[in-house]
C-alpha cells in the first residue's frame, strides 16, 4: 500500500532503497516502556481500542530493550533508579529514539527533591518531549508521530565529535484548550 507511494517510476537508486528502509522503520516502531507513574496509564490507554496505537505500527510493547527501537520514558525517575533507565537505554539496539511523557520524565515535576531526577535529558538524549501532567494519549500519539516524521526525514540520527547521539529535543505541543470550571467554585463561610 505505502510502498508503492515511495518508490517512483525512475528506478530503484540508494535514496529509493533508503526511502523504503525508512518506510519499513517508520511503520514498525517498537516502544519499550519505562513507565513509574501516572503517565504509564496514560500510555496503556492509548495502547487500548480507543486511542489505537496500532494504527501507527507501535503497537508491539516489548519489554526487552534489545527488541525496541523506542524508548517511552513515562513519569518520575528516582535517582536509585536512573542507572537502571541507562542501562536498558545501552541494551537497546540502534537506531533508537526516546519520548520523554509527562513534566516528571521532563523537568520532574512537582518533585523538586534530592531523590528524583530533575529531566532524564541529564543521562539520556530525548529526541521528543510530550508535556503534560499526565499528558493526554492523543498528545503521546503526537509524540510516536513526530519520531515517525524524523524517522522519514533521514532515518539514522545523527552523532555528535564524541560518537554519542545528539538529541534532538522537539516539544510537542499540547492540542487542547483549557476552560474554567463550568460553575463557579466557592469555599464555604
Amino acid at each position: 500500500m505505502g510502498i508503492e507511494a515511495a518508490l517512483t517510476a525512475e528506478g530503484f537508486a540508494t535514496l529509493q532503497l533508503r526511502r523504503v528502509v525508512n518506510w519499513a522503520r517508520r511503520s514498525s516502531l517498537w516502544p519499550v516502556p519505562f513507565a513509574t507513574a501516572c503517565c504509564g496509564i496514560e500510555l496503556m490507554g492509548t495502547a487500548c481500542s480507543r486511542y489505537d496505537l496500532a494504527r501507527f505500527g507501535a503497537e508491539v510493547m516489548r519489554f526487552s530493550p534489545r527488541q525496541a527501537d523506542l524508548l517511552i520514558v513515562a513519569g518520575r525517575i528516582a535517582v536509585k533508579m536512573m542507572p537502571v533507565l541507562q542501562r536498558i537505554y545501552e541494551q537497546m539496539s540502534e537506531p533508537k529514539w526516546v519520548i520523554s511523557m509527562g513534566a516528571c520524565a521532563s523537568t520532574g515535576g512537582v518533585f523538586d527533591t534530592y531523590a528524583c531526577v530533575q529531566g532524564c535529558d541529564q543521562f539520556i538524549p530525548v529526541d521528543v518531549y510530550v508535556p503534560g501532567c499526565p499528558p493526554r494519549p492523543e498528545q503521546l500519539i503526537e509524540g510516536v508521530m513526530a519520531i515517525q516524521r524524523i524517522v522519514d526525514n533521514d532515518g539514522i540520527p545523527p552523532m555528535g565529535p564524541d560518537g554519542r547521539r545528539i538529541p534532538l529535543g522537539l516539544v510537542v505541543e499540547p492540542t487542547h484548550v483549557v476552560r474554567p470550571q463550568p460553575v463557579g467554585i466557592t469555599v464555604g463561610r
